[in-house]
């Protein structure tokens, strides 16, 4: 990369992070989720090194940020509608009484094993599974890192997932 380009994206890092920052905490609540998008913004400069000029640098930076709010919002209310979709489907597929059953039996094999893991995996689980709280919320609440919660989730559902397979 040129140094010219080098410098014009440093500049315009100290200069406009700030106010890319709020346009996109403007628009996105999770604060861990604005903080990738604003770097990803800048980052992304980096694929346009030979265009760069002052001049210009600003519009830029907005015209990236509009678009990665955009495709992160189509991304997370997509989400959201199959999670919505499976949840329906999930419901109406187990209403006879034999899937209650099974389901209620699942459900207290899911709890025991909770209890044997370590206190902050439990907790984490538990917010996810059982409070329906999303990796934002939870370490908004908690006070952790994103990646920390997204650790806990993963091995604390993989764990689950090989136990219950165990005992079906």
């Amino acid at each position: 990369m040129e140094t010219k380009a080098y410098s014009i994206i440093e500049e315009a890092y100290k200069e406009y992070y700030p106010v890319i920052y709020r346009y996109v905490r403007c628009r996105i609540r999770c604060k861990y989720e604005v903080e990738d998008l604003v770097q990803d913004v800048f980052m992304r400069l980096l694929d346009y090194d030979n265009m760069l000029q002052k001049s210009t640098i600003q519009s830029f930076l907005f015209t990236i940020a509009r678009n990665l709010v955009i495709d992160y919002l189509r991304c997370y209310y997509k989400k959201q509608e199959m999670i919505l979709c499976a949840y329906e489907n999930f419901i109406e597929s187990t209403c006879g009484p034999e899937e209650e059953i099974i389901a209620k039996d699942l459900l207290i094999i899911e709890r025991l094993r909770l209890s044997a893991f370590p206190q902050q995996r439990r907790k984490i689980y538990s917010m996810s599974r059982f409070e329906e709280k999303t990796l934002c919320e939870i370490s908004e609440e908690l006070q952790l890192s994103k990646s920390t919660v997204e650790n806990h989730l993963f091995i604390g559902r993989k764990v689950m997932r090989n136990y219950i397979s165990m005992c079906i």
